[in-house]
């Protein structure tokens, strides 16, 4: 058996949905199990609408106009969607009336979309003649914990999940990014999740191979809307891949890999719009090519938190400290760096100053601190770094013939990745640069 994964972007429109439809039918003796995301944008406004219900407003016309439109276009009977589009207007109804949006609840409303996306998808296969059915990904077996929004899978369900599909004769079409909990509550796996229910899904299976369909040809050496010269990477390996991930390229759910990895399961990406491209397969094994890295990717609007304080205190006594404080404000790093009696923080995404002023109240008994807005990460990722002397200042090097400084520059133990900080405003140039240097080869 094959999972296939499709997102948003390839279920926008009734013709990339029949183009879907047809991809599963073109490997249907490879025993497909489809996962989907929501269609096109629909995750996004039922937060929207959700949102507005707090504020005692009851808006579902934008949600139902376009699934209805969809399920027309695909000569599908509205009885499709209709039920799940009356329950979710009940539902907003009740938040509005209570002025109350729990996590829970929220859950439970962003769950339509998947669940609408799915019945769509599934009857549209099935007047192409692929025989299929769908199904909530909870039905099946997909059991987590209560940690609303960004729900974990419980250990030891992959079992329960394998039995449940060996009794489905037709091409199951499953929720991606959702669960219940033991209480039966639905959770969700995070935004993305659906990709990381592929690879569930996949691992419970012991799936050929699991893909993850796109609207781009596999991972990119860089993002192509910066540079026109990024090219499609054949081969990554696992740990590539998730470090990718994590700083910023949208590809790929960070968790995503952790199943598969786990069960050294090939994890392959595929465009919807061009299915004969390779794409890219991501492997337990790494492999080197000639060039100095495989990609270099950025995540913008992060905050740098700078922390002096008199050398009465460690680093280590700062570090703790600070790190409490944030987390107890849910405030999450994503780089630090540390001096003799300086740290210095860099947050996973921008915060507003309301956000940040509680954690900063504490973390100023510590000492001086500043806070720097409009940052952003750039790094550069690749097996190839591992052990090569010489190309830090191969890379800082392309950056000042830019008139870029880094700063806060930051290499991991596993030496695969070099992380540093810029203004947001310098990001095109010092990817460009960064990127030429990738593609000249240079070692």
């Amino acid at each position: 058996m094959i999972v296939m994964k499709f997102g948003g972007s390839s279920l926008a429109t009734p013709e990339k949905i029949r183009q879907c439809a047809e991809l599963v039918a073109s490997r249907i003796g490879r025993r497909p199990l489809v996962v989907l995301s929501a269609c096109g944008k629909t995750t996004d406004n039922l937060i929207a609408a959700a949102e507005a219900a707090m504020q005692g407003r009851v808006d579902t016309d934008r949600i139902e106009q376009y699934h209805i439109e969809l399920v027309d276009a695909l000569g599908l009977d509205r009885r499709v969607v209709e039920p799940l589009l009356y329950q979710l207007t009940i539902l907003l109804h009740g938040v509005s009336l209570l002025r109350e949006l729990t996590p829970k609840t929220l859950d439970h409303i962003v769950s339509f979309g998947e669940r609408m996306s799915t019945r769509i998808v599934a009857s549209a296969m099935a007047g192409e003649g692929v025989p299929a059915a769908a199904y909530n990904a909870y039905d099946l077996g997909l059991v987590t914990d209560s940690k609303h929004q960004s729900a974990a899978p419980l250990d030891g369900i992959e079992a329960g999940i394998a039995k449940e599909i060996d009794k489905i004769k037709l091409v199951p079409v499953v929720t991606g990014f959702l669960g219940k909990d033991k209480n039966g509550n639905i959770t969700t796996l995070g935004r993305g999740g659906s990709d990381f229910s592929a690879s569930i899904f996949g691992a419970a299976i012991h799936a050929e191979e699991v893909q993850i369909w796109t609207d781009v040809n596999g991972i990119m050496t860089c993002d192509p809307s910066v540079d026109q010269n990024a090219q499609s990477l054949p081969i990554v390996s696992f740990d590539e891949a998730s470090e990718l991930a994590y700083y910023g390229a949208e590809v790929l759910h960070p968790n995503t890999l952790v199943p598969a990895i786990r069960n050294n399961i090939p994890v392959r990406v595929l465009n919807t719009t061009n299915p004969e491209d390779p794409g890219t397969e991501i492997l337990t094994t790494p492999v080197r090519t000639e060039r100095i890295a495989k990609s270099v990717v950025y995540k913008e609007n992060v905050c740098l938190i700078n922390i002096s304080s008199p050398r009465l205190l460690s680093a280590v006594q700062i570090l703790s400290t600070a790190f409490e404080a944030l987390m107890e404000n849910h405030i999450e790093v994503h780089m630090a760096t540390t001096s003799e009696a300086t740290v210095s923080f860099v947050t996973n995404r921008h915060y507003e100053e309301e956000q940040l002023e509680p954690a900063i109240a504490q973390i100023e008994k510590l000492g001086r601190v500043v806070v720097e807005r409009n940052k952003a990460i750039i790094c550069l990722v690749g097996e190839e770094l591992r052990g090569r002397v010489g190309v830090l200042s191969k890379i800082f090097g392309a950056l000042a013939a830019q008139g870029v400084k880094a700063k806060m520059v930051s290499q991991s133990a596993s030496e695969i990745n070099v992380a540093f900080l810029v203004d947001n405003t310098e990001v095109a140039p010092a990817v460009k640069a960064i990127h030429r240097l990738l593609l000249d080869g240079a070692s």
